[in-house]
């Protein structure tokens, strides 16, 4: 988005407001997005997975296995029956992941997840200001105690791995989001609504003005960013990061994504 010399503030404001409504309006119709997804295809071929990189919860101790945007895209782009793959059903991009996964070395808990590229291979790494949304319509089908399905997570400006903010689905029902108190941790927590195990609903997880947006079934919710991470820029990640672990194989999160956009303005 450029800004114009002598654009008045509200039409700045004016402005962002119709992106974000932009984002929300497209996750309106769920059967006319649910109608469009091929369940002949690879996840690639219903989503646009040019800017992800997807992380598996298989690899050595410390160092999952990567598959990189360009594997991911296309019908005949990558999908494991495991971990990745187009239902057969409903076409949902679904992901999966077991307790007993292999981690990042900075977290305990496996995860099937995308991690925002550019389009042009490299790591995304954006700053605060401007607007950033990532849009989604997905369900939770099991999971056995909380998982994350979408984040914004600190990139470069400094030396924590933490993220900015996650929104997880509790076994509950209840829709959680996470924001973290500073970038050497902690996490407050805010419970935003409640929706039923294997039900659809939607979120838009944005940064607006400074801001942090996330807007849940419809219904907006707005915080401060704390000061602290001025200094870092941010990526998105969405998918399927199971928040427990064990030994077992069995026990675990699936997920399903009807639509994913990223948007920056």
């Amino acid at each position: 988005m450029q800004v114009v010399n002598g654009r008045t503030r509200r039409g700045r404001s004016r402005t962002l407001a119709v992106l974000v409504c932009g984002a929300l309006a497209a996750l309106a119709a769920p059967a006319s997005a649910a109608a469009a997804l091929d369940p002949n295809v690879a996840p690639g071929g219903n989503f646009d997975l040019s800017v992800w990189e997807l992380q598996l919860p298989i690899g050595s101790p410390g160092s999952p296995t990567t598959i990189g945007a360009s594997q991911l895209q296309g019908p005949n782009g990558y999908t494991n029956p495991a971990y990745f793959w187009t239902d057969k059903n409903d076409g949902s991009m679904t992901f999966w992941d077991p307790e007993s996964g292999v981690t990042t070395p900075n977290s305990n808990y496996a995860r099937t997840e995308l991690r925002e590229m550019n389009p042009n291979g490299s790591a995304a790494d954006w700053s605060l200001s401007g607007t950033h949304t990532l849009s989604a319509r997905l369900r939770v089908v099991s999971v056995t105690s909380n998982v994350c399905v979408g984040q914004i997570h600190l990139g470069s400006g400094g030396s924590s791995t933490k993220p900015l903010l996650e929104l997880y689905y509790h076994a509950n029902g209840d829709v959680v989001l996470g924001l973290e108190n500073s970038p050497s941790g902690g996490q407050t927590l805010h419970t935003l609504t409640n929706v039923p195990l294997g039900t659809q609903w939607t979120y838009v997880i944005a940064i607006v003005g400074g801001r942090i947006q996330v807007t849940v079934n419809g219904q907006v919710h707005t915080y401060p960013i704390a000061s602290g991470f001025s200094a870092y820029h941010q990526y998105f990640k969405a998918g399927d990061y199971n928040q427990s672990s064990s030994s077992s194989t069995s026990k675990g999160a699936k997920v399903k994504f009807y639509s994913l956009t990223v948007t920056h303005g």
